[in-house]
């Protein structure tokens, strides 16, 4: 082979050179979400974490989550924007993990893309990381995986899994709640990670909105408003956990808000939420309005304005609605818990949101 010949892998379409040059350009992101119990740096083939903190624990449980981001990545190839979807990877799966009162502790990623273009992957890692900074967690190791032929040049995928842990005796979950626990809800942010394929048909199939549209009940572009980060209630999560009386909380993802809710719900007991506590953001009216999506369907699909729920003894409400606005996060009381005739862990919503 001649300096000028290029090497077969080269010659089906995997650039190695591009893929050490992305690992160059996010090392210095990876750097920043490290914890102290890190062992090494990038570029090992695992990543190692100092578990002797556990020994502080009477009874650690370790708990482990893993998701992806699903359409929402389409959006964020038709903008060539990247840098944010890092924050929709790990809010899925570090989140999932706080509703039971455990600490993520570390993370990876992976990604799977038809070309390696350094700066594209650096810019994905780089939300990565600085997501993880926000909860807390450390990203010690990923992978990125180069598909000509599988995926378009400009398509790639988003993975990730997360470690986390808590002290049995702190586990939170339907056997806490009580008749009389109040359903405290945390603003989402918008759309968030889920049902993406009925926003994306509803924009762009139905309507024939392009992303660089400007939507004046938006305030901005469709394009922004559809990759707004995912929140992340991690920081907030653990604090309910640690310092109130809560007993349970969900994650609001795919499903809606009663599905998710339902999943902590004893059989014994239902939650009655009141949908005139909120109002949801105009997007998610524009989803209903444009498409022509019911209610019911819409609930079943989009978070309607709601991230994350908490089921909180009422003696807590106080203190969790307050520490929750120190930290940043908009709540309110938006239902309660009591007795399921029926015995079969209830969600409703009643009432109906204002304007709609």
């Amino acid at each position: 082979m001649t300096a000028e010949q290029p090497n077969a892998y080269a010659q089906a379409g995997v650039d190695i050179h591009a893929a050490d040059k992305a690992v160059d350009l996010m090392k210095t992101w990876v750097e920043k979400a490290r914890r102290p119990e890190m062992v090494g740096g990038l570029g090992g083939f695992a990543g190692l974490f100092d578990a002797s903190a556990l020994t502080s624990y009477k009874r650690p449980l370790l708990a482990t989550s893993t998701d992806g981001v699903g359409t929402k990545v389409a959006v964020a190839q038709m903008m060539d924007k990247h840098d944010t979807i890092g924050f929709d990877l790990v809010g899925m799966v570090v989140d999932d993990l706080v509703v039971c009162g455990a600490e993520p502790l570390f993370m990876t990623d992976y990604i799977a893309t038809g070309k390696v273009v350094p700066e594209r992957i650096a810019a994905i890692v780089k939300g990565i990381a600085e997501a993880c900074v926000e909860a807390g967690c450390a990203l010690v190791g990923g992978e990125t995986a180069e598909h000509p032929g599988l995926l378009a040049p400009d398509e790639y995928d988003v993975a990730g899994a997360t470690t986390g842990v808590v002290e049995a005796d702190a586990l939170l979950g339907p056997g806490r709640v009580r008749p009389g626990d109040v359903v405290i809800a945390m603003a989402s942010s918008g759309l968030h990670s889920n049902g993406y394929s009925l926003a994306r048909h509803v924009f762009f199939t139905q309507a024939g909105w392009s992303v660089d549209r400007h939507v004046d009940e938006l305030g901005r572009t469709l394009g922004e408003e559809l990759l707004e980060p995912t929140r992340i209630y991690t920081k907030a999560g653990l604090a309910l956990a640690r310092e109130t009386r809560t007993h349970a909380m969900a994650h609001v993802t795919g499903g809606g808000l009663a599905t998710n809710l339902a999943r902590v719900m004893p059989v014994e007991l239902r939650a009655t939420l009141d949908r005139s506590t909120w109002q949801p953001a105009p997007v998610f009216d524009l989803v209903r309005q444009l498409g022509d999506v019911s209610q019911p369907d819409l609930e079943a699909t989009l978070n309607c304005g709601v991230g994350m729920v908490a089921l909180t003894h009422p003696d807590s409400v106080d203190d969790a609605l307050a520490r929750l606005a120190e930290l940043g996060i908009v709540s309110w009381v938006a239902g309660q818990v009591d007795v399921d005739p029926q015995q079969q862990g209830t969600v409703e919503l009643v009432g109906q949101h204002r304007d709609w």
